[in-house]
């Protein structure tokens, strides 16, 4: 069987490429952790690969404000001088390749325009900014998939726990068209929920961060681009819920958003 090539990039403050790169393995894939630095210098190129993964961690310390100086090299870097960086990815992306990014990674898919995409592909539409509690968020939430989502990451997904951990998570639209635009296309792929209601809320603590709408991760009309804020390469064993001694369901859900994107490079690409 042919393997499943994963890009986990890592570098410039990238912390959880290791956990990321796991959680891709023991779903059957072969990920390679490759530095940034390598990217930018030619010596890897994205299209070699089915899967580019940009994991969660502070690019850059966050001076500028959350991914801002990465994703300007994404944008406007040259590899040696001539072969546009951003071109690179557009033809990974034109040609089949997955794009996920969790936590620091969903904050550089927005800020290269990578995400919402569609009609906006490379334009800055929506942003995450501070968390309205004024604080780092480091805990777990509950969330809700849509089911309409056209999101390859989230098939046959209804509800997940997973763990967060940002400062920056504050989902926030251009504006009202925008976000009207989000919803019809079923692009708001995952949603903070309050556990009682199952039903998606601002109200914190529930919502770690104020986003609108509850929202956590969107996706591209494509579905194969996805961003979140939570991290489900960190619930990689049933014994990473902070519960497990006492929990009936031994399933380690993180893994599922790997796995969804594994199958289907496997049934649409190889």
């Amino acid at each position: 069987m042919k393997k499943v090539k994963v890009l986990v990039v890592c570098g410039y403050g990238i912390n959880c490429e290791v956990e990321t790169a796991y959680a891709f393995k023991i779903n059957g894939a072969s990920p390679e952790i490759v530095h940034l630095s390598e990217i930018f210098s030619g010596e890897k190129r994205i299209i070699d690969y089915h899967i580019l993964c940009f994991p969660g961690g502070f690019l850059d310390g966050d001076h500028l404000g959350s991914a801002q100086a990465c994703a300007h090299r994404f944008r406007f870097l040259k590899i040696k001088g001539k072969i546009s960086l951003w071109d690179e990815l557009m033809k990974f992306f034109n040609e089949g390749g997955l794009i996920l990014g969790i936590c620091n990674g969903f904050q550089l898919l927005v800020k290269t325009g990578l995400l919402p995409g569609g009609e906006y592909l490379g334009q800055r539409k929506v942003s995450l900014t501070y968390n309205n509690s004024g604080k780092f968020e480091d805990r777990w939430v509950y969330l809700k998939v849509n089911p309409n989502t056209p999101c390859i990451f989230l098939k046959g997904l209804n509800e997940l726990y997973l763990p967060i951990r940002h400062g920056e998570g504050n989902f926030v639209p251009e504006n009202e068209e925008i976000l009207e635009e989000l919803k019809q296309k079923n692009q708001i792929a995952i949603q903070y929920i309050d556990p009682k209601s199952k039903q998606p809320t601002t109200k914190y603590p529930y919502n770690p961060n104020g986003s609108i709408e509850g929202i956590a991760g969107i996706t591209d009309p494509t579905g194969r681009i996805f961003g979140l804020m939570p991290h489900p390469e960190a619930f990689n064993h049933w014994t990473n819920h902070p519960r497990w001694t006492r929990e009936k369901e031994k399933i380690a859900q993180g893994l599922l958003v790997f796995r969804n994107a594994i199958e289907w490079v496997r049934d649409n690409i190889l």
